[in-house]
């Protein structure tokens, strides 16, 4: 199987919401070493509103995306909700024409979601932010798209490269955000933006692979 539906958003993005639901606590935790200790509130008010809104609609992946995007951006507090709103309203741009959703596809769908991200903020790879997360498992889908590599494998691929960056920012200090007030002090703490960022890649391929 290399693609899978797009209508079936609703099985994906509620994969996400659980994620988040579950790990708010995990999220607070983290947030909480170098930052304001609201990080997991915060993204589960947005997930949740989301759930609340559109439990009794069906949506296509690249709609649902759309949708959360815009909650977030517009709804929760802290800087996360614009971060991870642009990301997922960029995100969606790129797949609404689409009914199949390849490999290749989902590389440019999460791809646009990045560039959206770092046009408002210049983070790069190595800044201790999401983007740690994010930028290999687009990475991992690009390289897995190039070889043909079949679907299942590639969103396998995502979330070690996703998993991967994440532990990566435990050793490095942070450039952006309260954090970065801490210089070395960041170090030894993972970016609570890269956990969640992780959690969410990993339930959007879970949720895929339950579709296919």
């Amino acid at each position: 199987m290399n693609t899978f539906r797009n209508s079936y958003g609703k099985t994906v993005l509620f994969s996400m919401v659980k994620a988040i639901q579950k790990n708010k606590d995990y999220l607070g935790e983290v947030d909480s070493l170098i930052g304001d200790g609201d990080h997991g509130m915060n993204m589960n008010k947005g997930f949740t509103l989301f759930e609340k809104q559109y439990s009794d609609k069906d949506f296509s992946f690249s709609e649902g995306l759309e949708s959360l995007g815009t909650i977030l951006f517009s709804q929760i507090g802290g800087s996360m909700g614009p971060i991870y709103g642009t990301i997922f309203m960029d995100a969606a741009s790129a797949g609404m024409d689409l009914d199949e959703i390849s490999v290749g596809n989902l590389a440019d769908i999460l791809s646009e979601g990045l560039t959206g991200l770092q046009e408002i903020v210049e983070a790069q790879v190595g800044d201790k932010t999401l983007v740690d997360t994010l930028s290999p498992a687009v990475d991992a889908l690009k390289s897995a798209a190039a070889s043909d590599t079949d679907l299942p494998q590639a969103l396998e691929e995502m979330k070690s490269a996703a998993e991967k960056g994440m532990h990566s920012t435990k050793d490095l200090t942070a450039k952006y955000g309260r954090s970065s007030r801490l210089g070395e002090r960041s170090r030894g703490v993972l970016d609570a933006g890269a956990v969640s960022c992780c959690i969410i890649l990993k339930a959007m391929a879970d949720g895929i692979a339950e579709t296919l």
